[in-house]
């Protein structure tokens, strides 16, 4: 048996839904993993935008003030945990005041107002994408569900999560480990 040591660390990575995904919600998702550890996992869908809703609805509704310089930054469903919370997954270079969670030497993520409030005035991270809500595993539970051959796996990449179109993040994922969609079975097998 093997200990936690011997844990697969995937933070940083990217899950990629397979199509025989039992969770409506999680169909063709591209998600990025936030942290996983023994303890389980959070990461945030990026390839799911929150329909109508918009940044500046968000910040409208914050009561922050959005100046001329503000970009246009992406407003993703994050996933089924906890709605009505907002997460910036962005580039590592910025760091918050208040708290940034460090991922890996490319990506951070942010869950405090400030990192709003500075997008809103054009500043804040080089790359950035918004989330409401977020994806979430308990111990041992993703692990299973990739073994049940719920998810695959691949490196993340600033062009994959921040550059392209949502609706191309998904084949694109696959094509960084040279599967084709077309191919994919919804069923697992076993030898």
């Amino acid at each position: 048996m093997a200990d936690a040591s011997d844990q697969l660390d995937l933070t940083g990575k990217i899950l990629i839904a397979m199509p025989g995904m039992g969770d409506p919600r999680f169909a063709h998702s591209v998600v990025f993993l936030c942290a996983h550890s023994p303890d389980g996992a959070m990461g945030l869908i990026v390839n799911k935008t929150m329909g109508k809703m918009t940044f500046s609805d968000l910040l409208e509704q914050l009561s922050i003030e959005e100046s001329a310089q503000s970009r246009p930054i992406p407003l993703h469903f994050g996933g089924p945990v906890e709605g009505g919370r907002g997460f910036v997954l962005h580039s590592s270079e910025y760091r918050s005041q208040i708290s940034t969670l460090p991922v890996d030497d490319f990506f951070a993520m942010t869950a405090t107002q400030d990192v709003l409030e500075e997008m809103a005035q054009g500043d804040g991270p080089d790359k950035a994408l918004m989330a409401l809500g977020y994806s979430g595993w308990g111990p041992g539970q993703l692990e299973a569900e990739i073994a049940d051959n719920g998810w695959l796996i691949c490196d993340a990449g600033f062009d994959l999560v921040f550059d392209l179109a949502d609706e191309k993040k998904w084949e694109a994922a696959l094509n960084t480990l040279g599967v084709d969609p077309l191919t994919l079975s919804a069923s697992a097998g076993r030898a």
